[in-house]
């Protein structure tokens, strides 16, 4: 017997950690529902494409048996990635693995979700569920959403992201601001409207470094392209002079006044964006074990949020997904299983966590370009290190 026989097991979240959680479970006939805030699938545009690692998101992919649908819907055009300076100057060109013994495959996020929503019962996901409160009530959790919906549950799983409400039942600890911000915005048809840049990014994805900012660009199947400006900064009026800025020319006079030293060459990209959002950066402390619950945790970034500086968020949610999955499955008692899938958890995250504070500071130093471009040379030398083989 399991720990999730007969129990009623709530996802709050329906991102690709909650959906690859639920596909899992449902796949031994555990009875899950997903709650996700969203009014529908298609209420907003999903954002930048994803590479999904071998040992964790292909991995949970597998386990799902959505690999084949993975595949045909992966973007293979998504193999380059261009490092310049705050000019232009083409740094280095990366060819990104997409095969191999480490492939990192892309694939949007939209379809992602979608191949994930496809994949579950019919009316598995509950949408416009905004989790406002929760509170364990004995053996069972309550949960209270906007609107004055409620449900409860027997198991219930926060994969609701870096502000999660039901963190709150499971430990006190914060995510931090780690000193950084984004600026995430859309270009629309920028084969058009942003021409220049355009051929400079070459296709796939660029991130221009300089004066501890970055600006990172990547490109869209429609053409259009996503925009994510990233600068150093605890002052409050630097946020709120962008959620000022309304028009075009105030977008370009925000960019100039915070990127001050960068070539007015991206300025089209301030110019052209159709919306502006600020993005504050958070990590939670390596050091944040709290005590199991017999009935609740959490995965991905409302576990673990961190910078988006290695690349393994969405992989390390789905990973996540995948060692919860196999507990709930194998072990007696949800609280053995819980317990032990935060204790691989956080051992797994300190390491993680260190390397992405690493890489943070990296691209935000004074000698950014130098560093970075030296990493991703490092990486390009590994790869044409040719597989040893047995005799």
């Amino acid at each position: 017997m399991n720990a999730i026989r007969g129990k009623k097991i709530a996802i709050v979240g329906g991102g690709p950690g909650g959906l690859t959680l639920a596909r899992l479970l449902q796949q031994s006939g555990a009875r899950v529902s997903v709650y996700e805030r969203d009014q529908s699938r298609s209420a907003r545009v999903q954002g930048s494409a994803l590479d999904l690692h071998e040992d964790s998101g292909l991995a949970a992919l597998e386990a799902a048996g959505l690999t084949e649908a993975f595949w045909a819907n992966h973007r293979p055009d998504l193999n380059n990635l261009r490092l310049t300076d705050e000019n232009g100057t083409v740094l280095h060109d990366h060819s990104r693995r997409m095969s191999g013994p480490e492939k990192r495959p892309e694939i949007e996020r939209g379809p992602l979700r979608d191949l994930l929503l496809d994949s579950l019962e019919p009316d598995t996901v509950q949408w416009d569920c905004k989790l406002e409160s929760s509170e364990i009530q004995g053996e069972q959790v309550l949960l209270r959403f906007a609107g004055g919906k409620t449900a409860l549950a027997d198991i219930a799983i926060g994969s609701d992201g870096a502000n999660s409400r039901l963190r709150e039942l499971v430990t006190p600890i914060r995510p931090q601001y780690v000193g950084v911000s984004l600026v995430e915005g859309l270009i629309p048809a920028a084969k058009q409207t942003i021409p220049e840049l355009w051929d400079l990014l070459g296709g796939s994805a660029l991130i221009a470094l300089g004066g501890e900012r970055t600006i990172g660009i990547g490109t869209k199947p429609d053409e259009s392209v996503l925009l994510y400006a990233g600068l150093k900064t605890d002052d409050r009026a630097v946020r709120q002079s962008l959620e000022e800025a309304v028009d075009p020319d105030q977008r370009v006079g925000w960019f100039r006044a915070n990127f001050k030293g960068w070539s007015d060459r991206w300025e089209p990209l301030f110019r052209e964006a159709v919306s502006m959002v600020w993005r504050p950066l958070l990590v939670c402390p390596m050091d944040q074990p709290w005590k199991s619950k017999p009935n609740v945790t959490l995965i991905g970034d409302a576990a673990h949020v961190m910078p988006p500086y290695a690349g393994e968020g969405v992989n390390m949610a789905m990973l996540d997904a995948l060692v919860l999955s196999k507990l709930l499955l194998s072990e007696a008692s949800s609280s053995d299983a819980i317990a032990a899938y935060e204790a691989e958890m956080f051992a797994r995250m300190r390491r993680m966590t260190a390397d992405t504070m690493v890489n943070t500071e990296m691209f935000y130093a004074p000698d950014a370009c130098e560093r970075v471009v030296a990493l991703f040379r490092s990486f390009a030398a590994k790869e044409a290190i040719p597989p040893s083989s047995e005799a």
